[in-house]
């Protein structure tokens, strides 16, 4: 029998912090936290978990989460860039095909796809 995703885990600071940045990118609330964890569920249920650790990131993810959102990515990009997250790199063609890396305010990368509409 296949394993199902429970959730995704991000190594953090401030656990509640970080929390709050995804579910303003999510739309979806912090479920639960204290100063040890945090988490935010999908509509999927999917968890989102936040776990406090005491060194900070030092290096590139190997793995990232890829948005797709459910409007034009430039849109969604300069939302994000307003609650907190920072550009990394710009993958955008003239084309409109590509995507965006940002990260998370603990550095976390992950990318914005074209928006549903442009689809």
């Amino acid at each position: 029998m296949p394993s199902v995703l429970q959730n995704v885990t991000f190594d953090c600071a401030v656990p509640v912090k970080l929390a709050r940045f995804w579910s303003e990118v999510t739309g979806q609330p912090v479920d639960d936290y204290d100063s040890f964890y945090a988490t935010v569920t999908l509509p999927n249920d999917t968890v989102l978990y936040f776990a406090r650790v005491p060194e900070s990131k030092t290096v590139k993810n190997r793995v990232h989460l890829c948005l797709r959102p459910d409007v034009p990515r430039d849109a969604e990009v300069s939302r994000l860039i307003g609650i907190g997250a920072r550009l990394v790199a710009d993958h955008r063609r003239p084309n409109g095909h590509g995507w965006v890396v940002l990260a998370d305010p603990e550095g976390n990368e992950f990318c914005v796809l074209r928006g549903t509409p442009e689809r």
